[in-house]
């Protein structure tokens, strides 16, 4: 500020001041509690208690934390376990630790960067912005995991074979003939696996 010439520096002063740093581990628990709320789930006071002690940077950390959590839970069917949320955060809690590459990790971060949820992937929708993903997780899946086709079609909701050839034939086809499309999947493949 010591730069700037006076006039700059007066209104400046104008302006409402406010000290924006991590939230504290208090304020962590109650955007955690409030999340559940809106979402109308409820994990144990374990699993909160742990993420907020490990998540300090962002809220949206925090909340992408939880949604991770939930979207596990519904692709899976299992209840989630502190041994499980460690497990399903490592790769944000420990970001340098070594991941391992499965389907669902997968089907996350392609949903994640096309603005929707795991749960829209696996759906039954035939609307276009769904099917782009699905078939970009179908491909990638195919490329990035020892899943079979039948496997991968499990977890996508139960789709055949079939559904999945033309899926990944389809991205392969685009892959190989469109830059957009070549840019587009080696940035997803990154957000997958960094290292």
């Amino acid at each position: 500020m010591t730069t700037l010439e006076e006039r700059f520096r007066s209104r400046f002063q104008w302006g409402c001041m406010a000290d924006i740093g991590s939230p504290d581990y208090e304020t962590r628990m109650a955007i955690l509690r409030r999340k559940e709320e809106m979402d109308n789930i409820k994990f144990d006071d374990e699993i909160i208690k742990y993420i907020a002690t490990n998540i300090k940077s962002n809220i949206r950390e925090l909340e992408g934390a939880l949604n991770r959590l939930m979207a596990f839970s519904r692709l899976t069917n299992v209840e989630i376990t502190i041994d499980t949320a460690k497990e399903q955060l490592e790769s944000i809690i420990n970001p340098d630790l070594h991941r391992e590459i499965t389907p669902q990790l997968i089907i996350e971060i392609v949903a994640e960067h096309f603005q929707k949820t795991p749960q829209q992937l696996i759906s039954k929708s035939r609307s276009s912005d769904i099917v782009r993903p699905r078939q970009i997780a179908m491909y990638l899946c195919k490329n990035m995991t020892g899943s079979s086709l039948a496997g991968i079609g499990e977890i996508l909701g139960g789709r055949d074979h079939s559904t999945i050839i033309h899926g990944i034939e389809k991205i392969e086809a685009e892959y190989q003939s469109n830059e957009s499309t070549q840019n587009l999947i080696e940035t997803i493949r990154k957000k997958i696996n960094p290292n």
